[in-house]
């Protein structure tokens, strides 16, 4: 049984940015003030069903991974994983710029990096690194939720290690805006969804932050408590 609260160490571009707001408007939901936004008219027309289509995603806020959520192992405090935030952005370091883009990926779809970014793979790595001894041990029944079965052997291997099998060279950066889709489904609302993401003119985005996240029990959505700018 996971244990509560859950913390997550993640990307989110800052309130008051257009990336932000596009996410948010489209789950219907913002994590940084906790309100319930109306969902827009065009996606609404793509698929009546968008509530549905959207609330794994929902939970969890617009973001990007750094560090995937965990409760905080016995002996560590808010208040120590909240100062290892700003330590871990106080360290000079390149900052990512990515061109993001929205496709799909593993039947999601998601705003991408249109290609890899090393100085993104290597921020997230030291996420994954330093943020470990905030993580309680994996439990069987959380090892057995991500179904072990269907992972590579490095996956794995990444999950008995880091907790996440997605991790190291098998993270892919991605900021999720539906459910799974089949592919008959997919194809209409990946096309709505690029043209109103093409609205917002970002041709690049800089990975410029640390935002932590904090889920208070299972029905509660994450909310954003902290952010801080990473030094260049």
């Amino acid at each position: 049984m996971t244990d509560f609260p859950r913390y997550a160490i993640y990307f989110a571009a800052g309130a008051d940015h257009a990336l932000s707001r596009f996410g948010a408007e489209l789950l219907g939901y913002d994590a940084y003030t906790g309100d319930e936004l109306p969902f827009p008219n065009d996606a609404l027309r793509a698929a009546p069903d968008w509530r549905d289509i959207t609330a794994d995603p929902r939970k969890y806020g617009f973001h990007g991974t750094l560090k995937a959520p965990m409760a905080l192992v016995s002996g560590k405090t808010e208040a120590e994983l909240v100062a290892a935030c700003a330590t871990f952005a106080g360290k000079a370091r390149p900052i990512p710029v990515i061109r993001p883009i929205v496709d799909s990926i593993s039947g999601f779809i998601a705003v991408i990096p249109a290609e890899p970014v090393d100085a993104l793979q290597e921020l997230a790595a030291d996420c994954v690194r330093d943020f470990d001894s905030f993580r309680p041990p994996l439990t069987a029944q959380d090892r057995a939720r991500r179904r072990p079965e269907k992972l590579s052997e490095r996956q794995r291997e990444y999950l008995d290690r880091w907790g996440y099998p997605y991790v190291m060279e098998e993270f892919r950066f991605h900021m999720t805006l539906t459910g799974r889709l089949d592919s008959e489904r997919r194809g209409p609302i990946l096309e709505m969804l690029r043209a109103r993401f093409a609205g917002l003119g970002l041709e690049t985005l800089d990975i410029d932050r640390l935002t932590l996240f904090k889920q208070d029990d299972a029905k509660a959505r994450f909310r954003i408590i902290g952010e801080w700018m990473l030094i260049g």
